[in-house]
């Protein structure tokens, strides 16, 4: 039986640098009677895909990232509606979509994974032609997650310290929502979140109910929380009860239309991006093939 062949790319700056023996343990115990391995490492911003479309023209049947949610989503666009399947390493500072698809953190562990193959459909979306994999979104959460774009520090205590010291002085912001069903919503909210996975990363539950597989989206509208009910709110989300808070609403639909009052920065699975007052948002169901655990 011919070996598979299989990539895969490092991004050498996501997290904090566990990526760094990972190559070391693909050789120890990626199952070697299966696959044919190649590792390729990435070297500035948006190398990944180029590496990516580059291991397409070379036939490669599988494309593992090694890094965070953004370095997910630099990878997984060439990768739709395609018979490539797309597997993680995770190795960033929240690994969000892996925790939610139960791939292991430990690199051994989800190397193990990789041997067994386990694959399931899953959905993916875009906004404004930008692809994304595991949560939007506009309002506080884009503006920390440019903040810590910027930061030199990473990981959780990080992006927490950067979200405190935003929190007070963020203003909500008003938008018009409208869902494929004709249901408007205008609100004035703290943020507004797309979740296909549940989380943020580090646990961090926005859409407990969130699903990859039901061809909708979550839109999560998050109001500002008055200081003496934050440390109840924080409880709620981190045990996966955010839904239970009374300045918490969410909807599904299988396309979005979003308008605000002003040009926005939007979170793109982490990754901040310049977008104008309008946003179209789709979902594109069962579009990439993922080696995973999530049921």
């Amino acid at each position: 039986m011919p070996l598979k062949k299989i990539a895969f790319i490092i991004n050498p700056i996501s997290g904090k640098g566990r990526q760094k023996n990972i190559p070391k343990l693909i050789g120890r115990y990626l199952d070697a009677e299966k696959f044919d391995a190649q590792i390729f490492n990435s070297e500035h911003a948006g190398h990944m895909s180029t590496l990516t479309i580059e291991a397409i023209s070379e036939a490669y049947e599988i494309i593992i990232a090694i890094g965070g949610d953004g370095s997910i989503n630099e990878i997984f666009p060439n990768l739709v509606n395609t018979n490539i399947i797309f597997g993680i390493i995770p190795s960033g500072s929240g690994n969000g979509l892996a925790r939610f698809l139960k791939i292991p953190l430990n690199p051994k562990k989800a190397i193990k994974l990789i041997n067994q193959l386990p694959i399931q459909e899953i959905d993916t979306a875009e906004m404004n032609g930008h692809p994304f994999i595991n949560i939007a979104g506009v309002g506080f959460d884009a503006e920390v997650a440019e903040l810590f774009s910027q930061s030199k520090k990473r990981g959780f205590w990080s992006y927490f310290k950067i979200s405190l010291s935003s929190y007070f002085s963020y203003k909500e912001k008003e938008y018009k929502i409208s869902l494929d069903d004709g249901e408007v919503k205008k609100t004035k909210a703290l943020m507004v979140c797309f979740a296909n996975s549940n989380q943020f990363g580090n646990n961090f539950v926005i859409s407990p109910k969130a699903k990859v597989n039901d061809g909708l989206i979550d839109v999560c509208i998050v109001n500002k929380i008055p200081f003496w009910a934050i440390p109840f709110s924080i409880f709620l989300i981190f045990a996966g009860l955010v839904n239970a808070s009374r300045y918490y609403k969410r909807f599904r639909a299988k396309s979005v239309h979003l308008k605000s009052n002003e040009k926005q920065i939007v979170n793109i699975d982490g990754e901040p991006i310049a977008m104008e007052t309008e946003i179209e948002l789709n979902i594109k169901p069962s579009s990439i093939n993922i080696i995973c655990l999530k049921n």
